[in-house]
């Protein structure tokens, strides 16, 4: 065989591996999936984004017909449950619940051993959850107006209370302290169950915190809902308004989570598991469970859940800043 003939031969050799390949790996995603996927969750079992992803795993189980089992990994401010999603082959079996927790982080630590955007591919967001501004019944506060007032006439005497600093509710009360200019205390609590004692009490004025932490309390009427923090009325407290009805224009706080893949998992696989979250999330039971719970169960495209994390991430680094808080 002369040496032009034996680089053709190659050459064809070459391409017909290439083209097998191609076969098997676009076969592997056309039968995705053909075995258990596993999603990872940054918080323990029982919590409020534990159960969204439990909701959602339910119809997912049934759309494909294989099991999406969900992986508990607390701790470290989500950290740990990130790098070992971001670690996993891309190829759709693990998947990570990420959101608002991550847009955080990339500022309010010094370092954290994954990049959001860059070693995570977006699927779709679930679900929203907006905070509520709580009271006791027997507070004197009976609007968000009441509050300001109060701040501003006593500077430094209204207590705000909020979980650990760096949380979504901590930076709730952050941010109506940037938004007024009023003068107030923070008051961290360990947990909301805690920090829900301290309300009763009196012990603190005024809390950010979510519905399904305080569900009790409010239908016993010993909590007073103030105020919701999201861009419109929630729609299981259609008849409360938000913050920024209340005339603080500039205010909006609002949570969310989504289920993401590792970098480089093939778009087949992605726009497939995006198009069926997407609709799991509309059917009337996730609707009905997730108002039970306070969230706004909700999809999105990938390109949509990108935009709001690199909002968010803007966001809360502009406030943690303004706000001086240390980082962890």
């Amino acid at each position: 065989m002369t040496g032009y003939a034996c680089g053709r031969w190659l050459q064809g050799l070459a391409c017909a591996f290439a083209l097998i390949a191609l076969t098997a790996s676009g076969h592997a995603q056309s039968d995705y999936p053909n075995k258990p996927v596993r999603i990872i969750v940054p918080y323990g079992a029982g919590g409020i984004a534990d159960t969204t992803v439990r909701i959602l795993a339910e119809k997912l189980n049934a759309r494909f017909n294989q099991q999406f089992v969900v992986e508990n990994r607390p701790g470290a401010g989500g950290i740990v449950a990130a790098k070992a999603g971001a670690a996993a082959p891309p190829d759709g079996y693990v998947l990570s619940l990420t959101g608002n927790h991550n847009a955080i982080s990339r500022s309010l630590f010094k370092s954290i051993p994954y990049d959001i955007l860059t070693e995570f591919t977006s699927i779709s967001i679930t679900a929203y959850f907006d905070l509520m501004l709580v009271t006791r019944a027997e507070s004197p506060f009976k609007s968000v107006q009441d509050v300001i007032a109060f701040a501003r006439a006593n500077p430094g005497k209204l207590n705000i209370g909020s979980i650990n600093p760096g949380s979504t509710q901590n930076l709730a009360a952050e941010l109506l302290k940037v938004a007024t200019g009023a003068k107030v205390t923070i008051v961290p609590f360990r947990t909301s169950p805690e920090m829900a004692t301290a309300v009763l009490r009196g012990d603190i004025d005024i809390a950010f915190e979510f519905y399904a932490a305080l569900q009790g309390p409010i239908a016993d009427k010993k909590v007073v809902v103030l105020a919701t923090t999201g861009a419109t009325r929630t729609s299981y407290l259609p008849d409360v308004p938000t913050v920024k009805e209340s005339g603080i224009p500039d205010y909006e706080v609002s949570s969310w989570n989504g289920i993401s893949a590792p970098a480089g998992t093939p778009p087949e696989i992605v726009n497939l598991l995006s198009t069926a979250i997407i609709e799991a999330l509309k059917s009337p039971d996730v609707q009905q469970k997730a108002k039970q719970f306070g969230m706004e169960a909700r999809g999105s495209t990938p390109e949509e859940m990108t935009a709001r994390m690199k909002h968010d991430i803007a966001k809360w680094a502009a406030l943690i800043e303004k706000a001086g808080l240390e980082k962890q």
